[in-house]
């Protein structure tokens, strides 16, 4: 896409953030960055994967108050992350996290590693650990 190409179709997932860069080719053919204040489409595909993982965290509530799955489910889909981002981020191995999101192996992380999960999901310790119960008392909580 040509630089006078770049859609500026001023998306208000953008507003009040400002613009979102991309490359796009100059008049001399060679890439180089520009701006855009959104594309409608891109809003459009924007929308329907945060929605998504809204469903997918109601789910994991639905989940853990059952006992079939761990907070730590919940709150990748809020962060917006797949276990793969979540163990990158993380430093370990995918198929340690995976274990992770079933509940008696979460019941037995140590509290070093669950503060890593607290502060990577931008929450305190103590919510990560009693999230279930949290849930019990007002499963509409949106942590």
């Amino acid at each position: 896409m040509k630089i006078d190409e770049v859609p500026q179709d001023d998306i208000p997932i953008f507003r009040g953030h400002g613009t979102k860069a991309i490359y796009a080719l100059d008049k001399h053919g060679r890439y180089t960055k520009t701006t855009t204040s959104g594309w409608a489409v891109e809003e459009l595909v924007l929308r329907d994967v945060l929605e998504d993982f809204e469903l997918k965290a109601a789910a994991a509530k639905t989940r853990i108050l059952q006992g079939v799955a761990s907070p730590i489910e919940y709150f990748v889909n809020r962060r917006l992350m797949d276990l793969s981002a979540l163990a990158q981020a993380m430093g370990i191995a995918k198929w340690r996290v995976k274990r992770h999101l079933k509940p008696g192996v979460f019941d037995k992380l140590n509290d070093a590693l669950l503060q890593r999960y607290a502060d990577l999901f931008r929450i305190d310790i103590a919510t990560l650990k009693q999230f279930k119960e949290i849930l019990a008392r007002d499963p509409d909580s949106r942590i």
